[in-house]
């Protein structure tokens, strides 16, 4: 799990100025709330003066108010009131980390980091969300069981499609791999991915068939990440046809992932369809999570000879070399270090803040350095 990028934090609308929303995240509790006018704020979770988990509180006066001994915490994690010492200024280290927040696509992101605004990663921007010829399906939010960097990389895989997803109009593999390696493209600084003709299923097995078969018999398709936790993937069955799906992924821990899926669609664009839709998609991401749950490790080996790669996983390796940039920046969260310190120690993912105030009661998550 890597510090420093844009995180969905939850759905924009279970974010409310009526009642905190308590979530996790990168092995740490968060809260979230709204301000009175409208904007939205994310902080550390944990009351600097018990423990007590801000989150399952009370809004009040635009500050969550802690359910044990109400003091209060604006949305710059200042605390502004205690309660027993109405009179008092609270002291400079009364207060928890915040961070960042942008709502886009109707999600709460935030920026679970220390980086000053300059030189934060941008959030992942999906150019055609509100282009009239696209449609996005309801967002979809839901949790599996496994480890969020497994899932990616699966979504990175051309070659389990076939076996994995053979009812469902996967596409089947043309290309001799050996013969016409795949070819990576880089997303800007943060991100790669590939597109890569496909063959379609014959007729009859494919759900959805009579809509998305088309005279083509290759069609395009691939596959791309951003970040750490966000998936793309692209289905191009014609220059009018075409399928976009975005997966922001939030580490809920080292077992856990919450994915926040966005559907985009070029043709189609009935809203009468959107169910139909969503529901053949959530039939093919079990395929994959019934899958991924069984795989060992949980997590991903820590180097590449723990398992015998091949061309097709080009794709995997590009995506883990990135991970390595970012573990050598120093942003990689030490997870061992994390669960040996669970229950004994209260920490939290550095702000921005941190870089220019100093006295912090909870602990900066272990890096690895």
């Amino acid at each position: 799990m890597y510090i420093n990028f844009w995180y969905p934090v939850a759905a924009s609308n279970a974010v409310t100025n009526e009642a905190p929303f308590r979530t996790r995240l990168l092995g740490h509790d968060f809260v979230a709330f709204r301000h009175s006018d409208g904007t939205t704020h994310v902080l550390a979770d944990t009351c600097i003066h018990r423990g007590a988990a801000l989150g399952e509180g009370k809004i009040v006066d635009d500050c969550v108010q802690c359910p044990y001994h109400g003091w209060r915490y604006n949305g710059a994690g200042e605390c502004v009131l205690i309660p027993p010492l109405p009179a008092e200024k609270p002291p400079s280290r009364a207060k928890v980390d915040s961070y960042p927040t942008q709502e886009r696509y109707g999600i709460v992101f935030a920026f679970l980091g220390d980086l000053p605004k300059a030189e934060r990663p941008p959030l992942f921007d999906i150019e055609e969300f509100s282009a009239d010829d696209w449609r996005a399906n309801e967002l979809k939010v839901f949790e599996v069981d496994y480890y969020y960097q497994r899932s990616v990389e699966n979504g990175l895989d051309p070659a389990h499609n076939e076996f994995v997803h053979p009812k469902q109009g996967a596409p089947g593999m043309t290309l001799d791999f050996q013969k016409t390696p795949l070819e990576i493209d880089l997303l800007g600084d943060y991100g790669s991915g590939f597109m890569m003709p496909f063959s379609l299923v014959k007729a009859g097995e494919a759900a959805m068939n009579q809509e998305m078969q088309q005279r083509e018999k290759v069609v395009s398709g691939g596959s791309g990440h951003f970040g750490p936790n966000v998936l793309i993937t692209w289905l191009h069955f014609s220059e009018e046809n075409k399928f976009h799906q975005y997966f922001f992924e939030a580490p809920i821990d080292e077992n856990r992932t919450r994915i926040f899926f966005i559907n985009m669609r070029h043709f189609m664009l009935d809203p009468a369809m959107d169910k139909r839709i969503m529901d053949v998609n959530m039939e093919i991401a079990q395929e994959d999570i019934d899958l991924l749950i069984k795989l060992n490790p949980v997590r991903t080996p820590e180097t590449l000879t723990k398992e015998l790669l091949i061309i097709t996983d080009t794709p995997v390796v590009k995506y883990r070399e990135f991970l390595k940039d970012w573990e050598n920046a120093g942003w990689r969260i030490n997870i061992e270090q994390l669960v040996k310190q669970r229950g004994d120690v209260a920490s939290a993912i550095p702000s921005p803040a941190r870089r220019t105030s100093k006295s912090w009661v909870l602990d900066q998550v272990p890096l690895i350095t």
